[in-house]
C-alpha cells in the first residue's frame, strides 16, 4: 500500500507543478480513482497518514471543482464520497466543500451532476454543513429531482429518501409539488418498463423487472413513503397526496409489476395509518387491492396485509354499511384457506384477517362466527401442523370467536362435537401465548366465558369449567413478563427479535383430574424440516440477545407487533377480570363458590393480587383524570382581577 501510495503522491505532484499545457489530466484522474479505493485502509485505525488526508484534499481534490476536464469534476466528487467517514478539522473546508458540491449539481456534464448528487448524501452527518443545507433544501430537491428524470441511476432515489427524512420540516411545505414531482417520475420510469417489456412480444416475466430501471423505481416508491410518514402531524397534506398518489397505486397493480408491490402495499398502509381515517380516495384503494388479489395475487397477502388491518381498524364503519367491502375481506379470507397453493405461512395472514374484523365488527357480524371457527377447527383437528405459530393464530381463530360472543361460539362448537377438544388443546397450550396480545385476548375470552350461567355451560365440559380460573391465574402470571418483553423489543426497535412462542414439544393433555374428551389423543411432536433449520439458528442467536418467555430452540417465532393497533390495546385486563370475579360471585354465588373451590393457595394469591393490581390502577387512573380536568380549568379559567395597591 505504501508504494501504491507514493505511486499517487508522485503522480498528483508532478500534476500540480505541471504548466497547464503539460498536466496530463487523465493521469490525475485515474490516481484519484486509486485513492478513493484506498480510503477504508487510509482511514483506517492504524493508519499512520489519516490525518493527512484533509491536507491531500485542499491541495489536489479541491482544485479540481474548477477543472476544465469534466471528468476530472466528476472523479473530484466521487473521491469526496468514498472518504465520507472523513473528520475536516477546519471548518472553512467543509464550508467550502458545500459550495463546490452545489455548483457541480448544476454542472453542465450530467455524470458530474450524477456524481455530486452522490456525494451529497454522506455530507449531512456534518453539523455545519446540515445547517447551510436547510437553507437550500427546495431547490436541492428539484435538481435530485431534475436529476432522477434524466438519468435512472438507483442510488439517487436513496439520496433523495435521505433527504426527505432528515429535512421533514424544511420540505412539509413543498410536499404536495414534491409528492406531484415524485409521482410523475415513478410513472415516466414505469410507463417506459411496460413498453419495454410489451415490446418482447410476451418473453417478459418476472426477472426483466430487475434491472437498474425497476430498482430506481422501488426507489421513488420509498422516497414517496418516507414521505408520507413524515407527513402524520397534518391531516390535510395527507388527504391530497392521497389522490396524487392514487395513479401511482393504479399503474403499478393493474400492470401486475410484482416486484413493486411490496412498495405499493405499504404506501397505502402508510396513508391509512398516519391519517387514522379511510378516505373514499383510499376506498379506491382497497377495492383495486381486492381485484388484484382475485387477479392471482393471493400470494402477496402477506405484502397486502397490514393496510387491509387499517381499513377495518379505521374503516370499521363504512365495512358495516357496506357489504361489498365486507364480502371483499370475507372473499381473501375464505380463498386464502381454501387455496390449495398457500401454506401456512399465508393462512396466518387468513387467521390475523378474521381476528381484526371479529376485535372490531363485535355485535355486527354474528353470521360470520360459525364460518371463521370451522375454518379453523377443520386444520387444527384435521392437519398435522408443522408450525407452532400458525396452530397458535387458529386457535386464536377460535378463542376470538368466544371473545365475540362465548353464547355462539360455545353453540358453534357443542354442534360440531368440538367443545372437549377445542377447551383441550386451548388450556395445554396456555404457556405458548406468549405476546401480551396473545393473552389479553384469551383473558378476554375467559372473562366472557364467566358470563355464562351454570345452565348454559355444555355438559362435556362441565366437571373441567373451574380449570377456566386456572388458566386466567397463569396467564396474569406470565403477562408481566410479556410486558416487559414488549417494552424491551420496542425500545430496541429490533423487529426480529421480539416476543417468540415456547419452542419445546407440547403434549396435548387432559385438563387435570377431568376426563374431557376420552377419545382426544396426544399431540404429535412438532416436526422439523430442512426449512426450519435457519429459523433454529435465528432462534438460536435471538435467546442471546432478548429475555423473551419460552425456551430458544424452537421451530418458529412471532414479534411483538408495536404497530399494530386494535380494541385489544384499550382492554385493561386487570379490572376486565376483577369486575368479571365479582358479577360471578354477586349473579351464582354457586357457581363462584365451585370455581374458587378448584385455586390452590398460590392461585388464590395470584388472583388476589390481580384484583389489589386493578384497585391500584383504578386509583392512578382516576388521579390522572382529575389532574386533566384541573389543567383544562386552570386552561378555561378567565384571568384574576389585579388589586389596587
Amino acid at each position: 500500500t505504501f508504494e501504491i501510495l507514493t505511486f499517487i503522491n508522485n503522480i498528483v505532484s508532478i500534476y500540480e507543478s505541471a504548466p497547464d499545457d503539460r498536466k496530463n489530466p487523465r493521469e490525475k484522474e485515474g490516481a484519484l480513482r486509486m485513492i478513493g479505493t484506498l480510503s477504508s485502509v487510509i482511514l483506517g485505525k492504524k493508519s499512520p497518514i489519516a490525518d493527512q488526508v484533509e491536507y491531500f484534499f485542499v491541495r489536489h481534490v479541491f482544485p479540481e471543482f474548477r477543472s476544465p476536464h469534466g471528468f476530472l469534476r466528476a472523479r473530484a466528487c466521487d473521491t469526496l464520497e468514498k472518504f465520507e467517514s472523513l473528520d475536516f478539522k477546519d471548518p472553512n473546508n467543509l464550508t467550502i466543500i458545500y459550495r463546490n458540491i452545489l455548483e457541480s449539481m448544476a454542472d453542465p456534464d450530467l455524470p458530474v451532476r450524477v456524481e455530486a448528487a452522490l456525494a451529497l448524501q454522506p455530507l449531512i452527518r456534518h453539523d455545519p454543513i446540515r445547517t447551510m443545507m436547510q437553507q437550500n433544501i427546495p431547490q436541492i430537491m428539484q435538481q435530485l429531482l431534475k436529476l432522477a428524470n434524466e438519468v435512472d441511476v438507483d442510488a439517487l432515489a436513496n439520496v433523495m429518501e435521505d433527504f426527505v427524512e432528515v429535512f421533514a420540516a424544511e420540505l412539509t411545505p413543498f410536499a404536495v409539488a414534491l409528492s406531484e414531482q415524485l409521482r410523475d417520475t415513478y410513472i415516466r420510469i414505469v410507463r417506459e418498463l411496460i413498453e419495454r417489456n410489451n415490446s418482447k412480444e410476451g418473453d417478459a416475466d418476472y426477472g426483466d423487472f430487475l434491472d437498474d430501471k425497476s430498482i430506481t423505481a422501488l426507489g421513488v416508491l420509498q422516497t414517496i413513503g418516507t414521505l408520507i410518514l413524515t407527513l402524520e402531524s397534518t391531516p390535510d397534506v395527507l388527504a391530497h397526496l392521497e389522490t396524487i398518489l392514487m395513479p401511482v397505486i393504479t399503474i403499478t397493480l393493474e400492470h401486475k409489476l410484482y416486484d413493486l408491490y411490496n412498495e405499493v402495499f405499504e404506501i397505502i398502509d402508510s396513508c391509512t395509518f398516519a391519517a387514522k381515517v379511510i378516505s373514499p380516495t383510499m376506498w379506491q384503494a382497497f377495492e383495486l387491492i381486492h381485484r388484484t388479489f382475485k387477479a392471482g395475487a393471493e400470494l402477496y397477502l402477506e405484502d397486502m396485509l397490514p393496510a387491509l388491518e387499517n381499513f377495518v381498524n379505521y374503516g370499521w364503519r363504512t365495512l358495516l354499511e357496506k357489504q361489498q367491502y365486507l364480502d371483499a375481506i370475507m372473499d381473501m379470507i375464505r380463498t386464502i384457506f381454501k387455496d390449495e397453493k398457500v401454506g401456512g405461512v399465508d393462512r396466518i395472514c387468513g387467521c390475523k384477517l378474521a381476528e381484526i374484523l371479529m376485535l372490531n365488527l363485535r355485535g355486527g357480524i354474528d353470521a360470520y362466527i360459525p364460518e371463521f371457527m370451522s375454518l379453523a377447527m377443520h386444520i387444527l383437528l384435521n392437519d398435522e401442523l408443522k408450525v407452532k405459530s400458525y396452530r397458535i393464530h387458529l386457535m386464536e381463530m377460535v378463542i376470538n370467536g368466544l371473545y365475540y360472543n362465548p353464547r355462539l361460539a360455545i353453540n358453534v362448537l357443542e354442534a360440531n362435537g368440538w367443545t372437549n377438544k377445542f377447551f383441550s388443546l386451548w388450556f395445554s397450550s396456555i404457556d405458548s401465548f406468549t405476546r401480551v396480545h396473545d393473552k389479553k385476548l384469551s383473558i378476554g375470552a375467559i372473562t366472557q366465558l364467566l358470563t355464562l350461567r351454570g345452565d348454559e355451560v355444555p355438559h362435556s365440559v362441565q366437571q373441567g369449567w373451574p380449570r377456566l380460573l386456572q388458566g386466567i391465574v397463569r396467564l396474569f402470571q406470565t403477562l408481566p413478563a410479556a410486558l416487559k418483553n414488549r417494552e424491551e423489543a420496542q425500545k430496541e426497535d429490533d423487529f426480529g427479535l421480539g416476543g417468540e412462542y415456547d419452542d419445546d414439544d407440547e403434549e396435548e393433555e387432559e385438563w387435570e383430574g377431568e376426563d374431557w374428551d376420552h377419545e382426544e389423543t396426544e399431540e404429535a411432536a412438532d416436526v422439523k424440516d430442512e426449512s426450519t433449520a435457519y429459523l433454529d439458528f435465528l432462534s438460536q442467536q435471538a435467546s442471546k440477545f432478548n429475555a423473551a418467555v419460552g425456551d430458544d430452540d424452537g421451530d418458529d417465532e412471532l414479534e411483538e407487533e408495536s404497530l399494530l393497533e386494535t380494541p385489544l390495546d384499550q382492554m385493561e385486563p386487570y379490572s376486565t377480570f376483577k369486575t368479571a370475579l365479582q358479577d360471578l360471585s354477586e349473579a351464582q354465588p354457586q357457581l363462584y363458590a365451585q370455581l374458587t373451590a378448584a385455586l390452590s393457595p398460590e392461585e388464590q394469591a395470584i388472583v388476589k393480587t390481580v384484583v389489589e393490581e386493578a384497585d391500584r390502577r383504578a386509583v392512578v387512573a382516576a388521579q390522572e383524570a382529575a389532574t386533566a380536568q384541573q389543567q383544562q380549568d386552570g386552561a378555561t379559567a378567565p384571568p384574576a382581577a389585579g388589586v389596587a395597591g
